[in-house]
């Protein structure tokens, strides 16, 4: 299968205000913000990246488009609505030290499978679309490019959390111990029996992530390496 990178979008005035932004629109990328997606669109340079995925909010759209303008050639950035902010509902545009007070904050915490936002959706609802999203279009470029394939999905802090908790193979329950800094880069790569996280928060560079040049492209091994292997 293909291999996914995952940027969150950079920071935002909202990040850095304490607020919680949801799907609040008009929330775009702050100074901060804007030359962390440049850094991380030279850094990403390096890949050929066969799509640009992004979720439709305005943040991460700019943090795309950076990305794309960064590439070797155009690269158009396509919306996919399943990447999109968890609806907070409710809590959309409030004070994170404010909400902290509220019941279900100990539950997001400590049982974020059971937290179901008033007015909004459920960490579960939110996790199973966007894996929806991510194996979807994965297939897609598969099919379309090939094994050795890398694209790009940018999306939102939790969204990728989730994410990246199923490829570890642990329950959304534990999601809360996975950091996902602003502009940050991870990957995926899923094969037929188990996905591999092949960069996790990184800010570094990406340059593992080339597929190598090969006149016949073999398919991904599932096995893992015994003893660690060799590195990319």
């Amino acid at each position: 299968m293909a291999t996914v990178v995952l940027v969150r979008h950079g920071r935002t005035h909202a990040n850095s205000g304490g607020i919680l932004a949801g799907r609040a629109p008009g929330v775009l990328l702050d100074e901060v913000g804007q030359a962390q997606a440049t850094d991380a669109g030279q850094r990403l340079a390096v890949l050929p990246l066969a799509a640009v995925v992004s979720s439709p909010l305005e943040r991460c759209r700019q943090t795309a488009e950076a990305v794309a303008a960064a590439q070797n050639g155009p690269s158009q950035v396509v919306d996919e609505v399943r990447l999109t902010e968890c609806g907070y509902g409710d809590w959309t545009g409030r004070e994170l030290k404010h909400l902290a007070k509220e019941p279900l904050w100990k539950v997001v915490q400590g049982h974020p499978s059971a937290a179901a936002f008033p007015g909004g959706e459920s960490l579960r609802q939110m996790q199973a679309r966007a894996l929806d999203a991510v194996r979807d279009w994965d297939h897609r470029i598969t099919d379309e490019h090939g094994d050795g394939a890398v694209w790009l999905a940018v999306s939102h802090g939790d969204v990728i959390k989730s994410i990246l908790a199923d490829a570890l193979g642990t329950h959304l329950d534990n999601f809360q111990r996975i950091v996902v800094d602003p502009a940050s880069i991870s990957a995926i790569t899923y094969t037929a029996l188990r996905p591999f996280v092949v960069r996790y928060n990184e800010h570094g560079d990406v340059g593992g992530l080339v597929p190598p040049k090969r006149k016949r492209r073999r398919r991904k091994s599932s096995d893992a390496a015994v003893g660690g292997g060799a590195g990319s």
